[in-house]
């Protein structure tokens, strides 16, 4: 497995009020497998897409919304969490050890949007996020306050570069950020009435063979659907939806 570079996008993370029902929601949905990850005193469950690990679910602490996060790959985890608390985020959770996995933190950028910081243990990348593989993570939507003092805190953070900025007429410019050669998210400002949080947020997109097929599915396990399938630059369509525990998520692919 390759080394793990800095900035890459390396897990997603899932706090819900329901574990079980959010297991059995995305495995409909997305044909993961979950099962309990076997950790002492941890209600953590894994999910894989065919045998590779790709999220974790566990329970929403008490009066914590439901929520997907996804975690960014770090050289070190405690030096990392002192840089964005100097640039002006929050450290959420302090750096921890994950037995057999890493060190880790939960951290908002300055804004206030919630990410997490992984410094695997063997130094080796997550298979996590694929471009190329139904069920991984593909791409990471950032909603927020301030898109261009976002783009640079996290180009500080990651080295991750701006790309093309579309137009989106009143909602304003739609971001791309790349990380290395490959464009694996975007950023906007998030406008009133917009579906999720009432603060910013990064929304996961999720890679399906087919999200026609997909929608009907998110539908059929009481979930919701919020837009698509829409068509986007490249051919590709999008559904942004919400499980039926309240968490936001958006799925990627062909129609």
């Amino acid at each position: 497995m390759a080394k793990a570079k800095r900035g890459t996008p390396c897990w997603y993370e899932l706090t819900t009020p329901d574990p079980d029902a959010a297991a059995r929601f995305y495995a409909h949905v997305l044909g993961w497998t979950v099962a309990d990850s076997g950790m002492d005193g941890v209600d953590y469950r894994i999910a894989r897409a065919g045998e590779t690990m790709v999220a974790g679910m566990m329970a929403a602490p008490a009066g914590a919304p439901p929520a997907w996060i996804f975690y960014v790959t770090v050289s070190d985890c405690d030096k990392a969490a002192k840089a964005v608390a100097k640039a002006g985020g929050t450290v959420h959770q302090a750096p921890a050890d994950i037995p057999d996995t890493g060190r880790f933190a939960v951290v908002a950028d300055p804004q206030g949007a919630p990410f997490g910081l992984l410094a695997p243990e063997d130094g080796a990348n997550s298979a996590a996020f694929d471009q190329k593989r139904t069920g991984h993570g593909c791409w990471h939507e950032l909603m927020t306050s301030d898109p261009e003092a976002a783009m640079a805190f996290y180009g500080k953070q990651f080295g991750w570069k701006q790309g093309d900025v579309m137009d989106l007429a009143e909602m304003g410019g739609y971001h791309l950020f790349r990380h290395g050669k490959a464009d694996i998210g975007g950023m906007m400002r998030q406008a009133p009435g917009m579906p999720g949080p009432d603060r910013p947020f990064w929304l996961p997109y999720f890679g399906t063979e087919g999200v026609s097929a997909a929608i009907g599915r998110v539908s059929g396990a009481g979930g919701r659907v919020f837009h698509g399938p829409l068509e986007v630059p490249g051919g590709a369509f999008i559904m942004v939806g919400q499980d039926p525990q309240g968490a936001m998520f958006a799925l990627v692919g062909p129609k």
